[in-house]
């Protein structure tokens, strides 16, 4: 029977993406155009050069900043839309396929592109430079998953090849934009925005070349649009005239072929086990991503609590990881755990990846909180996937993932490399982070072997997993994120010149070493010695002995108890598998991780935090809480009935790939802290002169004001500023919150200075480091009387400054909410620099909160009188937190620099000159003639000169400001030198 005839108009679909693409072709020529002749010279400028140095526009100046081609090029794309809308649908038409879903999720992922693209037109970086860049990198983002997706299904032979071609171009001009950006914005070069215009303008062209082969596409499967027929024929492609038939693999898998590890855990029989190796290390690489997605969200969120000093409400953001709720939905669950639903979770959680190009911190955060969500979606979907077969290797990945993770650490001075406050000016490697996550996505989307969605569903666990699942998330994330943690813990100071325990900078390896046993123990013990009873005594007896004990003994149940964790992180992540309350489980025990989170954030809470004081200094309490957490991962019946079969089920090939993978990590991590080892012992800058330069600053937490890790911007004015003696307060960041980060590193490694990071995190501080180019002889910590707030800490230190003993006090007292605290606390550090000794030169740099010359019983009277202390200028008194006091030292001079963009605080510096090796100083060289006998510089040697970039504009955004240069002061005429 002939076919009846088609009625209404026939429009063939070529020629709508054909429209497509001389609209949107069109739209940014005449920008340019148009640009170029009427506003050259100011959209070829910008914020480091202009013309002549910059000579081409880039793409952002052209569309958005000037009329009229702004808005010739807005309508052109208004214009170019419903051909837009129209060929995604069109495209997926033609590739749908009743036995896959993928094309739905490219769709997905087009028209989410085409949306984000009328974002970045309409919203102008004039407009609104952070929003308008983060549409930007959403089209960005999902360009990925379009044309890698669009490729795949894609089944013509001709248009499958040039489909490749322009995609693999315009992910290769990637690099040199890249590269150019980060000269422009880094670096400051000019006329290297000219080149990123060039690949920019590229990435634009091909952008618009790649849905130009759609047309082929449609003319080839001849492809038609009808308008006007019946309600049962709105599209219709004429089969008949196809000239081949696809010949492409369907998308999916076979519903009858047995369940299959989608990532690990491959067959011997395999004909290619290098693909095997390929997708175990993707695999590894997409949970170092997870892990470090993951750490990042609650630093990120925390940078506005620190500055409003409580709770902001962007705490908010942490629920963000309660989203494994939703696997407790069959459909959804069954599609997360799919091939397909892997593929699009984590695609888009790599948005995050991409946070740091952001410069608002709410916007970082707007990023990273959705991707902190999609991450915890997806890995929840990997570790409940049914049989041992599927699921095993996924958990123990996750745990290699963490070690990763950690190791990375130690390359990056106490940072994770891809976090979002880390940029290539602070050490990051974010453009090469994002890309491996890329490459890994890629290989895991077309991986050829994925298994069918299938759950074996188990009755509802009598155990509450949700506890050991979140103890354990929160033991991880609290303690072994940062492998230099525990060291903290332990940490107490010198001894006769010897640290009394391990060093963070020397020693960190250690931890990862005892993760990497841990693993191993999961792997190749019996399930039954480690859920064993003997076992968590083992535990228990770990954790007391990191909080009681301290050195070695500390260390070594830090060690014991790393070991452990990761031995039983496996296990808890295994009893996920298959249960029916699997939504129920994953949402509590995220929202038990997330109770840990906030409780141990009160452990050092100010004292006007609303519920602060139920918390304050209980660390006890919470090693308790999560200690007892898991105690459903254990087995509490007889002996006999444990089982002696191997904790995991692991084929032959992927243990050896896990084992050589641990050695890779082993041996990375020692690798990593020989890297970071100063190349020579410390050298004071002026040491010719005698001089000792001092210097304090409070550092906010190492967040600088845009929540960048200020490490690298404090390192800049130290060093210029030839800083010999630093104290840093607000410097323990040994917490989630603070993203478990040792601001002392880089400074160290880099620049050369012995270091004592002052009370560690279970000392309930905010924390106070020193860092000296002398030799430290001893250091004693201090926690400062605080029977109403938070502790204080103190730092007592002996110096051997060029052959002369000289006491050094660093100290953080309280706020001026709590008048008794700071009273009692003042008197104590009066104490201890009093009992230094008369004869013993002693400078104290500390945070003070009063103003000068206040009686008591305000800190300063307290301090400078029964301290028996100097006060660097009694005639500034423009002060209130940070203070310089002296004594038996010659002051030279002072100088308040500028707190630029690293903290809310400014840097003080005291530079002093040594009396004679054996000589004290007299009652009559410490006058106030003899000690104020103010001078100018020229009136000094050079060598007491403080450097000169820092006057008026200064450097780095730093510059001498109050007094607008430094104080200069001769010595006493009786000076013995």
């Amino acid at each position: 029977m002939a076919s009846p005839p088609i009625r209404g108009f026939v429009l063939d679909a070529s020629h709508i993406a054909r429209a497509h693409t001389y609209l949107a072709g069109s739209a940014f020529l005449s920008a340019l155009l148009l640009g170029s002749a009427l506003h050259f010279t100011k959209i070829v400028k910008n914020g480091i050069a202009g013309y002549p140095e910059e000579w081409f526009p880039s793409v952002s100046a052209t569309i958005g900043d000037w009329y009229p081609e702004r808005n010739v090029f807005q309508i052109l794309i208004a214009l170019a839309s419903g051909p837009r809308f129209a060929l995604v649908l069109l495209q997926y038409f033609q590739q749908r396929s009743p036995t896959s879903s993928f094309p739905a999720i490219v769709l997905i992922f087009g028209l989410i592109r085409t949306l984000s693209c009328g974002g970045w037109v309409y919203i102008t970086s004039s407009d609104d430079h952070d929003i308008h860049d983060v549409f930007m990198i959403l089209y960005m983002v999902c360009n990925i998953p379009w044309m890698f997706g669009t490729i795949y299904c894609t089944s013509q032979p001709n248009v499958h090849k040039r489909r490749l071609i322009v995609a693999a171009t315009w992910f290769f001009l990637l690099v040199p934009l890249v590269y150019f950006f980060i000269q422009h914005k880094v670096h400051e070069i000019p006329g290297a925005y000219t080149r990123y215009a060039f690949f920019e303008w590229g990435l634009i062209f091909f952008d618009v070349c790649f849905d130009a082969q759609s047309s082929l596409a449609f003319r080839e499967a001849k492809l038609k649009c009808t308008l006007g027929c019946s309600d049962k024929e709105i599209l219709k492609t004429d089969r008949s005239e196809q000239p081949v038939e696809s010949s492409r693999t369907e998308i999916g898998f076979k519903k009858t072929s047995p369940p299959r590890s989608n990532e690990l855990n491959g067959s011997a029989q395999r004909e290619r086990p290098w693909r095997d190796i390929i997708a175990f290390i993707s695999d590894l690489y997409l949970s170092f991503v997870f892990w470090s997605i993951f750490t990042s969200l609650v630093p990120t969120l925390f940078y506005f609590s620190v500055w409003e000093l409580g709770i902001a409400g962007h705490e908010l953001a942490v629920l963000s990881t309660l989203s494994p709720v939703l696997l407790g939905f069959r459909p959804f669950r069954e599609w997360a755990s799919s091939k397909e639903g892997l593929v699009s979770l984590q695609a888009l959680s790599l948005v995050g990846l991409t946070a740091f190009l952001a410069d608002s911190p709410s916007i970082r955060l707007l990023l990273v909180a959705p991707s902190a969500s999609l991450a915890t979606l997806a890995q929840g979907a990997k570790w409940i996937k049914s049989g041992n077969e599927n699921r095993e290797p996924f958990v123990t990945v996750t745990a290699l993932g963490f070690l990763m993770a950690s190791a990375s650490r130690l390359f990056a001075y106490s940072n994770n490399p891809i976090w979002p406050n880390m940029n290539s000016s602070t050490g990051g490697t974010n453009f090469g982070g994002a890309f491996l996550a890329l490459l890994s996505l890629v290989e895991l989307a077309f991986r050829s072997e994925v298994p069918s969605a299938h759950f074996k569903v188990l009755s509802p666990s009598k155990r509450p997993l949700s506890f050991a699942l979140g103890s354990i998330l929160f033991i991880l994330h609290s303690l072994f994120s940062n492998p230099e943690t525990t060291i903290a813990w332990s940490w107490t100071g010198y001894t006769n010149g010897l640290p009394n325990g391990p060093e963070p900078i020397r020693h960190g390896c250690l931890t990862i070493l005892a993760q990497c046993v841990g693993v191993l123990l999961a792997v190749g013990l019996p399930e039954g010695v480690i859920r064993s009873q003997t076992s968590f005594a083992a535990g228990c007896a770990a954790t007391y002995a990191l909080y009681a004990h301290r050195g070695w003994v500390g260390y070594a149940g830090g060690l014991a108890l790393a070991c452990w964790s990761m031995a039983v992180f496996p296990l808890v992540l295994k009893d996920l598998g298959g249960l029916k309350d699997i939504g129920r489980t994953l949402f509590n025990g995220f929202g038990v991780y997330v109770v840990f989170i906030v409780a141990s954030t009160f452990t050092v809470a100010y004292a006007f935090v609303p519920g602060g004081q139920y918390f304050r200094e209980r660390t006890d309490l919470i090693l308790i809480l999560q200690t007892l957490g898991l105690i459903p991962t254990f087995c509490w019946t007889s002996l006999p009935s444990l089982s002696l079969n191997a904790s995991l089920a692991l084929d032959s090939r992927f243990r050896s790939f896990l084992t050589k993978c641990l050695g890779l990590v082993a041996l990375a991590s020692v690798l990593g802290n020989l890297f970071v080892l100063p190349a020579a012992p410390p050298v004071p800058f002026k040491p010719a002169a005698r001089i000792l330069t001092a210097g304090i600053w409070t550092l906010h937490f190492g967040m600088d004001n845009a929540n960048r890790d200020s490490q690298w911007r404090v390192a800049q004015a130290v060093n210029n500023l030839s800083v010999d003696v630093l104290g840093l307060l607000e410097s323990d960041l040994h917490r989630p919150v603070f993203g478990n980060r040792d601001l002392t590193r880089h400074l160290a490694s880099e620049l050369g200075y012995y270091v004592d990071i002052g009370p560690g995190p279970n000392q309930h501080t905010w924390g106070a480091a020193l860092l000296s180019k002398f030799p430290i002889v001893n250091t004693t910590h201090h926690l400062l009387p605080s029977p109403h707030g938070e502790l204080a800490p103190a730092i007592e230190a002996v110096l051997n400054v060029y052959g002369t003993h000289v006491t050094v006090v660093v100290a953080h007292n309280g706020q001026e909410e709590d008048a008794l605290d700071r009273e009692l606390q003042s008197t104590k550090l009066a104490e201890i620099m009093a009992m230094a000794g008369e004869k013993m030169p002693v400078i104290f740099l500390g945070y003070v909160v009063t103003m000068p010359h206040m009686p008591r019983p305000h800190p300063y009277e307290i301090m400078v009188k029964e301290g028996n202390m100097h006060d660097i200028d009694e005639d500034d008194w423009d002060r209130w937190c940070e203070y310089i006091l002296y004594r038996g030292l010659y002051r030279t001079s002072y100088a308040r620099v500028s707190r630029g963009l690293v903290t809310d605080t400014e840097f003080q510096i005291g530079q002093f000159v040594l009396p004679r090796h054996g000589h004290n100083i007299t009652e009559e060289e410490t006058t106030r003639e003899q000690r104020h006998r103010r001078s100018w510089k020229e009136d000094l040697p050079e060598d007491f000169w403080m450097p000169m970039e820092y006057y008026d504009e200064g450097l780095n955004g730093h510059f001498y400001h109050v007094f607008d240069t430094p104080l200069y002061y001769k010595l006493p005429e009786n000076a013995v030198v």
